[in-house]
């Protein structure tokens, strides 16, 4: 009889730290991968929810480390394939997770926890499924968790409860980005890059070489260095908003504490 091991998968994002939070007495094992490419705050985010949530976090790496490494090494002549497939989250990701699940299937089932929010347990626009849905397809031998599309929190609800636990989130979103994700990533469009080009300008560079190097582009054909200055749009910070569940003192039991909140103040929703 093989055990079910419940993991978060911890991202060192605001989303997925609420999530993991809120199933925290269910979890076993909270596994970090780290990138050298991220902001070097995150490790003080990551130390900071160690103990928020009063169990360690392990971190791990790739042996190739960054987003050029995992480009050069996979051979793509592209940032992302038209499914949306980067080399670097298969590089430096995916191959990560399925090395440990190698090691740890053999006694084990596994039961992981994400942290796609409610909007993410939608249809997405001009499709027929959710991201949520999307990762079980993905993953079918594995149970998944969604704690906060599972409570009906927002990330601006995750971002307000993390705010009431009194913890600084990552710099990345201090400085308007919507993720903690790789400084320069691949996947960013046409106003991402040209905030990474103000904020980040030798990532700017690195990036515009590296893509002559291989000779792909991460903007479906525009080249970085032909990149206009003024192209794309800013969709601005995430903005933290109290719902229920931030009003709650203890946000591992929403419903019940959430519930006695707005009955006194039913302003604070």
């Amino acid at each position: 009889m093989k055990n079910t091991l419940t993991v978060s998968w911890f991202s060192a994002g605001v989303s997925s730290a609420v999530a993991t939070k809120l199933v925290i007495d269910q979890i076993d094992r909270i596994i970090y991968i780290h990138i050298d490419d991220q902001h070097q705050d995150t490790m003080r985010f990551v130390k900071d929810c160690e103990t928020w949530f009063g169990k360690p976090i392990e971190i791990t790496q790739s042996p190739y480390r960054t987003v050029a490494d995992a480009w050069k090494a996979s051979g793509w002549r592209m940032a992302h394939n038209p499914s949306g497939h980067t080399p670097c989250t298969k590089y430096l990701k995916r191959r990560v997770r399925r090395e440990w699940e190698i090691e740890n299937e053999w006694f084990n089932l596994f039961r992981y926890v994400w942290g796609m929010d409610v909007n993410e347990s939608k249809p997405r626009r001009g499709g027929d499924i959710s991201r949520c849905d999307s990762l079980r397809n993905s993953m079918p031998n594995q149970e998944h968790m969604f704690p906060l599309a599972e409570n009906g929190i927002t990330k601006e609800e995750a971002h307000g409860i993390l705010l009431k636990a009194g913890i600084k989130r990552p710099a990345m979103y201090e400085l308007g980005y919507r993720n903690n994700n790789c400084i320069g990533c691949v996947r960013g469009g046409k106003g991402y890059w040209n905030k990474i080009r103000v904020d980040f300008p030798q990532v700017f560079v690195a990036r515009a070489a590296l893509e002559r190097e291989i000779g792909g582009t991460c903007i479906n054909g525009t080249w970085l260095d032909e990149l206009n200055p003024v192209a794309g749009r800013d969709d601005g910070p995430v903005l933290e908003e109290c719902g229920a569940m931030c009003e709650s003192t203890d946000p591992t039991r929403p419903a019940q504490d959430a519930g006695r909140v707005n009955e006194t103040n039913e302003e604070t929703v």
